[in-house]
């Protein structure tokens, strides 16, 4: 088993098997494929990569399942849940093991925030479950109608690589609990902690055929879910453009679809916002080493504060230490691929040929490295929001400062985007904080620094997305309503 593997220090992880039926199996039409080690670009495993009949077997798994587990109660379903969070609490350091090895989050990283957003999930939807109604009256005045919440069916669940088990728990827990089956394909980039994940399932007691995983990548596995015709729903999360073609896939088999996509954040810094701002703005565009949707890209500072700003971002990049994903400490570990690595590259030449002053980082890699998909912390000043490294979705350490002079400009700007995920204000004024709040166009607005709560919903407008994940919104996205009349 990886994890096996993973605890003993081996140095090839083999697992070419995928989790169909309660079981692992052998791959029937799968190809190799090797995962990558971002801190050495050495391969550290080899998976399979499956194709149409491994798809059609978990899926028929799956189906076959279907009609049990939703008849199920609603707390044998929590029962089973509450199980899952308490093999996973033991198993938490072979989870972040797997994270720190197969995406480039250094281990302290993968321990203190990568791993724990599996139970901080599992637990928030066990209390959202719990409160939950699954039959509701309509209301007083129609004493027999009743409103029914009813599992949507055969889910498939395509997860990405930066944040794997926020993902993962995000679609399957929610799932589990409205008392749907599903097929999970995460990122063959970051398949490690899935098959971690799978074995948490396994040794859970999940019924054989509710929950099955099969590797893959999205040409492959990912559109074979998006066009099955007897996969009832798709739950995405990654870029945009994949997003936009699974809904075009979909679209045949009228299958319901619920996308959490990319972002290009905005974080308004007002003149009166407190002193910590630039800072904390900054440090959290580069935590994950910029490998997250709603990291606030682009900084948007008030005159009066702006040279000060660019001086204090600056500052941050440079003190930000570069290093393996094996070290303990707060340093910064690779991107996740070479891929990334080269993407990330162009884009920060653009900005530096579109005119943008760079006052940070900049192309290659940092000093004292020459392996391992490493880039320097970047800071640009004097962006504006025409350049492309305002626009693009970078997913990297990159931060784009832009000044602006009036709160109506301030809103104009951070609205001027295709994405809308997460944008943020820093102001001491609350009565502004909330009147910019009301007018950003994204799903969900942070202030001051306040993380959302436990429960809140995450999701975005625009090219950002269309579902929510998280709490009771994220229970609903698994459930079809049925309005019942005559109940007895």
């Amino acid at each position: 088993m990886a994890s096996a593997a993973l605890r003993q220090g081996t140095d090839m992880i083999e697992k070419r098997d995928f989790y169909i039926d309660g079981a692992w199996v052998a791959a029937k039409a799968g190809t190799d494929c090797d995962v990558i080690d971002p801190s050495t670009e050495e391969t550290c495993a080899v998976i399979s990569l499956g194709g149409q009949a491994d798809t059609d077997a978990a899926v028929a798994a799956a189906k076959a399942a279907f009609p049990a587990w939703a008849a199920t109660s609603k707390d044998a379903r929590i029962g089973v849940v509450e199980k899952i969070l308490e093999v996973y609490n033991a198993r938490a350091e072979d989870m972040s093991k797997a994270i720190s090895l197969e995406m480039g989050a250094p281990i302290d990283l993968a321990t203190q925030q990568q791993t724990p957003c599996g139970p901080w999930h599992i637990e928030n939807f066990i209390r959202a479950a719990k409160a939950f109604e699954f039959e509701q009256m309509l209301h007083e005045k129609a004493p027999n109608d009743r409103i029914l919440y009813e599992p949507v069916g055969v889910c498939g669940l395509i997860t990405p690589w930066n944040w794997p088990m926020n993902q993962v728990a995000l679609k399957v827990i929610p799932a589990l609990l409205t008392g749907c089956t599903m097929v999970l394909k995460p990122s063959e980039v970051s398949p490690l902690s899935s098959i971690v994940w799978s074995e948490i399932l396994d040794e859970a007691g999940v019924p054989a055929g509710v929950y099955n995983m099969v590797n893959g990548d999205g040409v492959g596995v990912g559109t074979q879910l998006s066009t099955h015709p007897d996969v009832n729903m798709i739950s995405f999360t990654g870029s945009t453009r994949a997003g936009i073609a699974i809904s075009k896939a979909a679209a045949d088999t009228l299958k319901r679809v619920s996308l959490e996509l990319g972002g290009k954040g905005a974080n308004i810094i007002f003149a009166d916002a407190d002193e910590k701002a630039v800072k904390r703005g900054a440090l959290h565009c580069f935590n994950n080493t910029g490998q997250s949707c709603n990291a606030p890209t682009r900084m948007l500072v008030e005159r009066a504060r702006y040279d000060e700003a660019v001086e204090t971002a600056a500052e941050v990049a440079g003190k930000i230490a570069v290093g393996p994903t094996s070290e303990p400490g707060r340093h910064m570990g690779p991107v996740v691929s070479e891929a990334q690595f080269e993407k990330i590259q162009t884009l920060i030449q653009v900005g530096i040929d579109e005119g943008a002053r760079l006052v940070a980082g900049g192309t290659g890699r940092p000093e004292g490295t020459n392996r391992g998909y490493y880039v320097r912390p970047t800071v640009f000043a004097d962006v504006n929001n025409q350049m492309t490294i305002a626009r693009e979705e970078i997913f990297g350490p990159v931060l784009s400062i832009l000044p602006f002079d009036s709160e109506e400009e301030a809103i104009e700007i951070a609205n001027d985007t295709p994405y809308g995920l997460t944008n943020y204000v820093q102001s001491e004024d609350a009565e502004k904080r909330n009147r910019v709040a009301r007018r950003l166009r994204s799903g969900m607005v942070e202030m001051n620094g306040q993380s959302r709560a436990a429960g809140s919903p995450f999701g975005g407008m625009k090219a950002s997305g269309n579902g929510r994940e998280g709490g009771v919104w994220g229970l609903e996205d698994f459930l079809e309503v049925k309005a019942v009349s005559g109940w007895g």
